[in-house]
């Protein structure tokens, strides 16, 4: 194998060859010609001198241009035995032509895009697999709690009814927790197929907030939360994702606006822009966030001072939001105020859908 970068050498300069043994016959040819029109001005051995020095020439050139790239062919030739290795960039060095070092260049983009290409892979991986397993641990707790009411229910049978009505109240709710749970584990995965699941229609958006309040009215009732929902808005998205991102911002609102005594206004904004566009904000008079979490409230798995001191936080929730919200056209915003409350405000562009059709 080591010899057979010759044979693609010789191959390459084929054409070459040819034309210069063409020349020297076209050269031949004309002192022939002379030769006969004018005999004794051309001698046969200045003729033979001719040849000998062409040949001499070109032979030289083939010799000289061997040398020079024999590095780069050996490289090239190593760097096909190792393939599967896909070290061709660091192999392949030795260039000579400029048409060399453009290869070489276009080798060594490909490869830069190759791993940027597979880093990105790793990251969404490790994500994917740190999720589960995060998500597997945290769907413990509930299942736990379910196990210990149901013993207590059991236990408790000779009580009194209110009792054993609020024992199934407090299954329930633990169960309602396991469902979101496992709703935002099958969301988070289809993220990597998110075109495959869309549906972009006009929707009145406040009917889909009274239907998602829905589900949290036992909640609500119980710590004394009281949702508002202010005006009225059409707007062109994905009605179940926009669903997904609802029920993690009341689901929070609930969470953390449960520590606080007294009664507490769950208020969902809808306002008309001039330029066509529309406006959703989500307010809650919860325990806030603190500034210094604010700037990595949309990371995955970071739960903050809140998350930590909830305990059942797993820090996904507001980069799943933040994630559907972008891949809508859709503007996500949040601001807060430390034991104040805190609002999320969704902007819906007027042309935001028309930018979505064309990236699919």
């Amino acid at each position: 194998m080591k010899g057979s970068w010759i044979i693609w050498f010789l191959r390459d300069r084929l054409f070459y060859l040819l034309l210069g043994i063409l020349l020297v016959g076209i050269g031949v040819g004309f002192m022939l010609l002379e030769q006969e029109r004018y005999p004794g001005v051309m001698e046969s051995g200045t003729i033979l001198y001719y040849v000998v020095l062409a040949c001499f020439i070109i032979g030289l050139w083939l010799v000289i241009d061997a040398i020079r790239q024999r590095a780069y062919f050996l490289q090239l030739q190593l760097a096909i035995e190792q393939s599967s290795e896909l070290q061709a960039t660091h192999i392949v060095r030795s260039v000579i032509t400029r048409e060399q070092r453009l290869v070489a260049q276009l080798l060594q983009e490909q490869y830069s895009d190759y791993l940027n290409e597979l880093e990105q892979y790793r990251k969404q991986q490790d994500l994917h697999n740190h999720f589960v397993l995060q998500w597997v641990h945290q769907m413990k707790t509930p299942i736990s709690v379910i196990d210990l009411l149901a013993q207590e229910a059991l236990q408790q049978l000779p009580s009194t009814e209110a009792e054993q009505q609020q024992l199934i109240v407090s299954v329930q709710e633990e169960v309602e927790r396991m469902t979101r749970g496992l709703e935002m584990m099958l969301y988070t995965a289809r993220l990597e197929k998110f075109e495959m699941d869309l549906h972009l229609k006009r929707i009145a958006i406040h009917e889909v907030i009274r239907t998602v309040m829905n589900t949290y009215k036992r909640l609500c009732i119980r710590h004394s939360i009281f949702p508002q929902i202010i005006g009225e808005a059409w707007v062109e998205t994905d009605e179940k994702w926009m669903t997904v991102v609802l029920h993690q911002f009341i689901s929070n609102a609930i969470k953390y606006s449960k520590p606080k005594p007294g009664t507490k206004i769950l208020a969902f904004s809808l306002e008309s822009l001039v330029d066509g566009s529309s406006m959703l904000s989500v307010r809650d008079e919860g325990v806030g966030i603190a500034p210094h979490d604010m700037p990595r409230i949309f990371d995955p798995f970071f739960t903050g001072e809140n998350g930590r001191a909830a305990g059942e936080s797993t820090g996904m929730g507001l980069y799943l939001a933040k994630q559907v919200c972008s891949r809508l056209g859709h503007r996500l915003t949040v601001t807060s105020d430390l034991g104040v409350g805190t609002t999320f405000t969704i902007t819906f562009e007027q042309r935001s859908i028309h930018k979505v059709d064309h990236e699919k």
